[in-house]
């Protein structure tokens, strides 16, 4: 019996292009896009997916770019280590794409950088926040922040509520996870707070009680767990039933469709850094939103968002350079200056990271509430 969401995914993976190896249109502009349509990591993929197949929709709508429109060529790397430079090869040396989209997971970025850079093909992540992805070399840009300023906004956050005492429990397998426990850590310490716990658990794990019953003796005010929503949800759940009333903090790695399906009323009272709100009353984020509910008949979240800005910012880097060859659109994208995006004024700095603003989100009444922005 095929469940909805198993319907959900083979649906998305029909709407998905497969490439066919034959010459490229005339006309058309290939550009390369690698994500978790599939697997643990499904919840991002399909979302940056969508916003960025809606972008390039926007853009070919309105003409394309350079008197070409853009062809978008999708591959779904499973959420799977070794998938992402499989696929990445076989875009640049068979589909001839000239620019690639992708990934939201730091850790399969940081698998597909090597070989753009090598390349001389840019890639554009949408949502990787780990500061070693763009540090590959000069054809790696994001269009979000990272993870220094996002855990430093955390921490502020954390001592802004007077909560000094904060145990950690990061996820060892995910260079996300690991980097923002870092910076966050560092940022507790420098100001007079205290870890009074660290403990540590792998993508895919189940039980968290072990970890959880050691935390709880340590008597934290807060619970600092930068990890991926399919391992968050848990972990709430098994906190709340060891009668644990502290708030959990995290990251935009909590953004996910079953983060509250699966923590129900778990996470109320907890608070998390994100790129994005839906409520934000811009002109600019309600005609993206509205957008998308008329297309996917869904509210989008940060990974669309910031899956649309990537693509955005591709197209206006090509309209700048005049050209998609490789060293001109390089430069282009990383002369990218006051990009008015839906995920905030883009700028990317010397090192190819978005300057931007965070937003911090509450949980509660099932769903997200908007708290605060925090600027650069």
């Amino acid at each position: 019996m095929q469940t909805p969401q198993i319907l959900r995914v083979l649906a998305l993976a029909a709407s998905v292009s497969i490439p066919v190896f034959s010459a490229m249109a005339e006309g058309e502009i290939p550009v390369g896009e690698f994500a978790s349509l599939t697997g643990a990591s499904a919840s991002f993929g399909q979302s940056s997916h969508k916003g960025t197949e809606l972008a390039v929709e926007q853009i070919n709508a309105a003409g394309g770019v350079l008197g070409k429109k853009i062809r978008l060529i999708t591959e779904d790397d499973q959420s799977q280590a070794g998938q992402p430079a499989t696929i990445v090869r076989k875009l640049i040396s068979q589909d001839k794409v000239v620019a690639i989209l992708g990934e939201v997971a730091s850790s399969k970025s940081l698998e597909a950088a090597p070989i753009c850079q090598q390349n001389k093909i840019p890639m554009i992540s949408p949502a990787s926040t780990n500061p070693k992805v763009t540090e590959v070399g000069d054809y790696i840009f994001r269009v979000c922040f990272i993870d220094p300023f996002q855990g430093t906004v955390m921490s502020k956050f954390a001592r802004g509520k007077g909560w000094k005492k904060i145990a950690v429990l990061t996820d060892v397998k995910q260079d996300y996870s690991v980097g923002l426990a870092e910076f966050f850590v560092k940022d507790i310490l420098a100001n007079g707070g205290e870890i009074v716990r660290e403990q540590k658990y792998s993508t895919g794990d189940k039980d968290f009680k072990p970890q959880l019953t050691s935390i709880k003796a340590a008597q934290p005010d807060a619970i600092f767990v930068p990890g991926y929503y399919g391992e968050v949800s848990l972990i709430a759940k098994q906190a709340k039933l060891l009668g644990i009333k502290v708030p959990l903090l995290g990251g935009d790695g909590w953004v996910g469709d079953s983060l509250l399906k699966v923590a129900g009323k778990s996470l109320d009272g907890s608070f998390f850094s994100s790129h994005f709100s839906a409520s934000d009353k811009a002109e600019k984020v309600q005609n993206f939103v509205s957008k998308f509910k008329a297309k996917y008949g869904e509210v989008p979240d940060d990974m669309a968002a910031l899956g649309y800005d990537s693509a955005m910012i591709l197209a206006d880097a090509m309209r700048r350079a005049g050209t998609t060859e490789s060293a001109a659109l390089r430069d282009a994208i990383a002369g990218t200056k006051g990009f008015d995006a839906v995920t905030g004024m883009i700028t990317l700095d010397a090192n190819r990271n978005a300057s931007k603003s965070a937003v911090i989100l509450s949980i509660g009444n099932g769903g997200f509430e908007f708290v605060e922005s925090v600027q650069p």
